[in-house]
């Protein structure tokens, strides 16, 4: 479904970007992991999808940094001589209520899970637009949605990915470039490892369960394949009907 394509996907290492990279690559897509994490660290990741039977690269970045993230975006055209999706998934969470949370905490979470998606799109925008064709894949959330008490910053920058997707696809639409927006609901992962002992949470979810990394996985596909190619500037949730 994606063979001959290369999938650049932020936060690829672990947790929901390390689902996605393996689906694109077995279906065929070439993979740029781009991490905070060291190579060592990044290796087993790599590995694993490269046992796929594609092409795989690593590269240390922190999306929050413009310079850093300028100079790995050169480096993957470089590489691979095109890019032809982009998943923004990097993101943190440092939560706490409005009035303990600190300036500090509230800038961190919004220059890496907002900021980083803005450098990540801005570098790989002209390429995309010359090839006439791109999918951008933007990971917001279902607190972007309706808030969430004690994540004002984490909400705030998952609403922001909302307008960003939004202001993207207007942009990019003429020339090909498809941007949707993905707004998981409480998936499965290190970041939600406080919640999954909550019944009484699991039971606000109409599906009875929390999602699977693989349940994101499974829909960022339909948004990177060309079976989406007439959607674009949508947010679609993937939350077991929490947020209906």
């Amino acid at each position: 479904m994606l063979k001959g394509k290369t999938a650049v996907i932020t936060g690829g290492t672990q947790g929901i970007g390390f689902e996605i990279a393996k689906k694109f690559a077995a279906n065929g897509a070439d993979i740029a992991i781009v991490d905070i994490c060291d190579a060592e660290k990044a290796a087993p990741a790599a590995g694993a999808i490269e046992a796929l039977g594609v092409s795989v690269k690593f590269y240390r970045c922190n999306v929050a940094d413009a310079a850093q993230v300028a100079e790995v975006c050169k480096q993957i055209l470089a590489d691979f001589g095109k890019a032809d999706i982009l998943v923004n998934n990097a993101g943190i969470t440092r939560d706490n209520l409005i009035l303990k949370m600190s300036e500090a905490d509230f800038d961190a979470v919004l220059d890496v899970n907002l900021k980083g998606a803005f450098y990540m799109i801005k570098n790989f925008y002209r390429s995309m637009m010359k090839q006439r064709s791109g999918k951008i894949i933007n990971i917001s959330s279902v607190s972007g949605l309706f808030g969430n008490a004690g994540q004002a910053n984490y909400s705030s920058s998952k609403a922001g990915i909302i307008g960003l997707t939004k202001s993207t696809a207007k942009e990019l639409a003429s020339r090909g470039v498809n941007c949707n927006a993905i707004a998981p609901g409480f998936i499965m992962t290190s970041m939600t490892t406080a919640f999954q002992e909550n019944d009484e949470l699991k039971k606000a979810i109409p599906a009875g369960r929390f999602g699977q990394p693989e349940d994101v996985a499974n829909l960022a596909l339909f948004l990177a394949s060309p079976m989406s190619d007439y959607i674009t500037g949508e947010v679609i949730r993937c939350d077991g009907g929490m947020a209906m």
